[in-house]
């Protein structure tokens, strides 16, 4: 087990909870490495696999001699690699002569060990042998759609744990809403038998077709391969039940005073207390207090005038 550390201020606290087990998953960074011998194929295939992940995953290039999937010790580094570079899945590359050409695929669950799937590859093309038009090739960190096709992938256990691991692979970030312009690869992935899956990438081609709805043509562009399935081992139940758990829907707390209306939408109430009017404090000096003042001094003198005039005349 790994040891954790108490973070000491709010800036480590932060970053620790940005890497904590979300009830709402981010996208998945992955991250690629070699065991102790790994052979040419193999090495191309890691390099076709972080340049399709090309900024959302981490490679190593040095070997790993202590990373030894599926036996007991040989998954601390592991674990601890994938704490430091906060990776949630991991491709590590191994070849032998017992198992050549070897693929371990897992994912982590709060940068534990959750699940393995063993493939060996076969058959593989990389994207230099594939000839077609440029103006096709797939933007980096666009979109991918993903086919699944065959019964193996509902039939099989193996088939069905690899396709989810899969998914988490090549799916990339997980959106609500996405623009039909915006999707230009497609991952195909052809269950030929009860252990083997063809796995090959298409760049798409949108074309007219009178409607609303675009013609699609695919076009390889590289890399495939044949990923035979040779080992599985499914997550732990507690770990997931920890993993598989999900925000119920809680109802919305009622606010006071609104009210929702299907024609006028969202209604407030505004309620206001009673204004005394007549007890309210009137200030002598207001401006009208002040003009019916001077028109009431002015009015007297001007009496005063007129009274004046008339005692001149009479004497």
């Amino acid at each position: 087990m790994l040891k954790v550390k108490t973070p000491r201020n709010h800036r480590v606290r932060r970053e620790l909870e940005k890497r904590a087990p979300k009830l709402v998953e981010n996208g998945k960074k992955t991250l690629i490495l070699h065991g102790t011998k790994t052979s040419a194929v193999l090495n191309e295939v890691l390099k076709e696999i972080y340049h399709l992940k090309k900024g959302k995953a981490v490679k190593f290039s040095r070997k790993n001699e202590n990373i030894k999937p599926f036996e007991n010790g040989g998954e601390t580094s592991l674990e601890f690699f994938s704490m430091k570079t906060d990776c949630s899945i991991f491709v590590y590359g191994s070849h032998s002569k017992k198992r050549p050409d070897n693929l371990v695929i897992g994912r982590t669950y709060d940068h534990h060990i959750y699940d393995l799937v063993e493939v060996g590859v076969e058959n593989f093309k990389p994207m230099e042998s594939f000839k077609y038009d440029k103006k096709l090739a797939p933007l980096v960190g666009s979109k991918p759609m993903i086919a699944f096709i065959g019964e193996g992938f509902e039939n099989v256990e193996e088939l069905k744990h690899f396709k989810e691991v899969l998914l988490d692979l090549l799916r990339g970030e997980v959106v609500e809403n996405l623009n039909l312009v915006g999707l230009d690869r497609v991952y195909v992935c052809t269950a030929i038998s009860s252990n083997r899956v063809f796995l090959s990438h298409c760049g798409l081609r949108l074309k007219k077709s009178g409607t609303k709805v675009p013609r699609m043509e695919l076009v390889e562009v590289g890399p495939s391969m044949d990923l035979v399935v040779r080992r599985h081992r499914l997550p732990n139940e507690s770990l997931k039940k920890a993993a598989m758990k999900t925000v119920r829907d809680q109802p919305k707390k009622k606010v006071k005073n609104v009210s929702d209306d299907a024609v006028e939408g969202k209604i407030g109430k505004i309620y206001i207390p009673d204004q005394k009017v007549g007890e309210m404090a009137v200030i002598d000096k207001s401006k009208g207090v002040k003009r019916e003042r001077r028109e009431a001094k002015l009015k007297k003198g001007d009496q005063g005038h007129a009274s004046k005039k008339q005692k001149e005349d009479s004497t």
